[in-house]
């Protein structure tokens, strides 16, 4: 387990940008293709990090499992210093690149006055379960946490899949259910030609489940595919928003969007799972009975 606190200087893993150059996993997040707005999962956010001088690093999505308890990717958390969360569906819609900012919510530098507490939060205190880099894949063990300063109360927090939900999917899938859905902030097309489009809004999409023993996934990771009329899958921009297992009303979280092999959002889509007991006894571990009672959905 590696941890990150404010002026730690801790910074061991090694820059996003570094591992883009030596591997064809790139870092994904966002969502394409037949994708709408997010209002089924208020506990989804779009997170933003900051590097030791405090300038803007990047930006993430992840979900809220308690009032302060965070989970996004581990390659989001690698090498910096502190985070602001904001919870609201257009986090960053109207975003100003006049102002470098966004008059509603506040995004990317500050929380807007009222919201500190309900709608946005601030962390200085943020973990890694060992995050190895893309070029490791498919055992990148690329999971995040990371731990508010301000609580945020919400109707409902997402909640983790039991240990081994998707292992039976992997051998006989007969009549189980092999949708699932994505949900983040970020760019929503991207391609030499057209650039990127980024709405800097909660957006979701379903897919298709691939694989999960490919040389890519191994166990670690579930592959799915977001290609044709209603799916959509996720791209290049900011990772660790949530793979739930089931259609848009599921808050069930099986992955982290975790890495695409394509910069330009085919629609083919790996996350890192969550429901293998090493990763969920990480969780807890780290987390305790401090930051609150984590919801776990029940065993398949």
């Amino acid at each position: 387990m590696k941890k990150w606190r404010a002026g730690s200087g801790a910074l061991a893993v090694a820059a996003v940008a570094a591992v883009l150059a030596v591997t064809t996993a790139v870092p994904a997040g966002a969502i394409t293709g037949d994708y709408v707005k997010d209002t089924e999962h208020p506990f989804v956010g779009l997170i933003v990090f900051y590097g030791p001088d405090g300038g803007f690093h990047h930006r993430c999505s992840g979900s809220l499992l308690t009032p302060t308890v965070f989970l996004t990717a581990g390659h989001c958390t690698a090498g910096v210093s502190s985070a602001r969360v904001y919870f609201q569906q257009d986090a960053g819609v109207d975003w100003s690149p006049e102002t470098g900012t966004d008059p509603d919510t506040g995004y990317p530098a500050a929380c807007a006055e009222g919201t500190l507490g309900t709608q946005c939060a601030t962390s200085h205190e943020m973990y890694n379960y060992g995050y190895t880099g893309m070029d490791a894949v498919p055992e990148t063990k690329d999971a995040g946490l990371v731990i508010l300063d301000q609580p945020i109360a919400l109707s409902e927090y997402g909640r983790l899949a039991a240990a081994g939900t998707l292992d039976a999917l992997a051998t006989r899938r007969g009549q189980q259910e092999t949708t699932f859905t994505s949900s983040g902030f970020g760019i929503s097309a991207a391609g030499p030609a057209a650039g990127e489009t980024s709405f800097r809004e909660r957006l979701m999409a379903q897919s298709k489940l691939t694989n999960l023993n490919s040389a890519s996934t191994d166990g670690y990771n579930v592959q799915t595919n977001g290609n044709g009329n209603g799916l959509g899958g996720t791209c290049t921009a900011d990772s660790g928003g949530p793979l739930f297992y089931g259609t848009a009303e599921s808050n069930i979280i099986t992955g982290i969007t975790s890495f695409n092999h394509n910069r330009y959002c085919k629609g083919t889509n790996f996350s890192y799972r969550t429901d293998r007991q090493d990763v969920i006894d990480w969780i807890r571990a780290t987390t305790g009975s401090e930051f609150g009672r984590i919801d776990f959905a029940p065993a398949p």
